[in-house]
């Protein structure tokens, strides 16, 4: 049985692949015009497994909740500055909703993680520098942890592939739910 990435996510395959998978990647194309991210992970997932015979298909969508709202990723560098101004020494909580579908089957299972991201205080300066290598607007909260903006997270409570965009327990949580061991996908 072959698993599928339905993400264009270099981070979500990379992840994968350190983990021992080797997913195929299909990307969706689904609009991320709405602020749920089980909702999102599952219209990813079912799009690309209504195109598929006979995968694991395994979808995600993360979004960064600040003083209650979420936040996905930042329309212009300017949002991105903004977003950085304001979340420099606080914390907030990324949520990663992951949704696995059997597509022969058309059984589907959805979960979302959710781990706390404390931030450093990074200077005007350093915000600027960090927004302007275009990182921030690609991802979610404008920031990553496997990355540039790692040096700017100072601490994080939970699973770090969460943060990252897929949370490999759950993963393996929601693969068992399916009635697939994770470790018969492994290449």
């Amino acid at each position: 049985m072959r698993l599928v990435l339905a993400s264009a996510s270099p981070a979500r395959l990379r992840l994968l692949r350190e983990a021992g998978f080797d997913p195929a990647v299909v990307v969706s194309g689904v609009a991320e015009d709405v602020d749920d991210v089980e909702e999102l992970a599952i219209r990813k997932a079912t799009a690309v497994a209504g195109t598929l015979d006979d995968a694991i298909v395994v979808g995600c969508d993360s979004m960064l909740l600040l003083d209650g709202v979420h936040v996905g990723k930042p329309a212009s560098r300017t949002e991105a500055v903004a977003r950085w101004r304001s979340m420099r020494g606080r914390a907030g909580v990324l949520r990663t909703g992951h949704c696995v579908i059997h597509a022969a089957s058309g059984k589907r299972v959805s979960a979302v993680a959710e781990t706390t991201v404390r931030f450093a205080t990074p200077s005007d300066e350093e915000i600027d520098a960090y927004v302007a290598t275009g990182e921030p607007e690609r991802v979610a909260g404008a920031f990553t942890v496997d990355g540039r903006g790692g040096i700017f997270v100072e601490s994080i409570e939970g699973d770090h592939g969460t943060v990252v965009g897929l949370s490999l327990p759950l993963f393996r949580l929601l693969l068992a739910d399916l009635g697939v061991s994770a470790v018969d996908l492994w290449r």
